[in-house]
């Protein structure tokens, strides 16, 4: 239904999404990081490592790129590692709980000027057009509340030639790993988010949110929706994730 939104196995009225996960990212937010790192036995790094290679960060010249529902920075960092002097990066996320972490982190290094922390909706990005080189989103996606609205935007606010990333979970294609994905995915994941956490709810809400996320044919063809070009994915870890990616042209 138009007026409804998918919050993990759950239909919820279109206007409530966002409240309710802004509650599921307020409450981990702490333990976000450390989580990410326990339930995928480290493999997000490699993930993470992959999207920054695919980004490209110039070691000369002037890069700027947007890391969209980036919150703690864990990426925005990886990215400012691999460029520049002349990269600058920014962070925008709806949840003022992840950008406090991404903060601290940022003022922890020293970064200065070139990471900037910004409270905003991926559906309303506060940019101007044409203002980025690069964009990306990591996990996050599936989170939006409209998702072909946050792509449009994404492809608003990068400059002619920019190119957009999207890491994000999808559907594990190898036989027997599917089985032992799902089983691991319903029932050790909540209970690591309960023991590490404290809240299993929210966890079990972002296992959820995974199996509800469009398969990567069904997400490129938004992606062209939004006006983006050559897009394209690859998978890893046998589909436990994909890497897609277009750019503007």
């Amino acid at each position: 239904m138009a007026d409804t939104a998918h919050f993990g196995a759950r239909q919820v009225p279109l206007g409530d999404k966002q409240a309710l996960v802004d509650d599921v990212f307020r409450s981990v937010a702490r333990r976000y990081d450390l989580m990410n790192d326990l339930m995928s036995f480290g493999l997000h790094r490699a993930w993470k490592d992959a999207l920054v290679t695919a980004i490209d960060p110039p070691r000369r010249g002037p890069f700027t790129y947007l890391d969209i529902a980036g919150g703690t920075g864990d990426v925005a960092l990886r990215v400012l590692a691999a460029g520049g002097e002349a990269t600058r990066v920014t962070v925008c996320d709806i949840n003022p709980d992840m950008l406090a972490i991404g903060r601290e982190r940022a003022a922890a290094k020293g970064l200065g000027d070139a990471l900037t922390f910004i409270e905003a909706n991926a559906e309303a990005l506060p940019f101007s057009e044409r203002s980025f080189d690069a964009a990306s989103i990591a996990f996050g996606i599936r989170n939006v509340t409209r998702i072909e609205t946050a792509l449009a935007e994404a492809f608003r606010v990068l400059k002619i030639g920019g190119k957009f990333l999207c890491l994000e979970f999808s559907a594990v294609d190898v036989p027997g790993l599917d089985r032992l994905y799902e089983f691991y995915s319903f029932n050790v994941i909540p209970a690591l988010g309960r023991v590490v956490a404290g809240d299993a709810q929210s966890y079990r809400y972002l296992v959820e949110s995974i199996r509800r996320f469009p398969n990567p044919q069904a997400f490129a063809a938004m992606l062209r929706a939004a006006g983006f070009a050559r897009v394209t994915h690859k998978t890893m870890s046998g589909g436990i994730v994909a890497l897609h990616s277009g750019w503007r042209l």
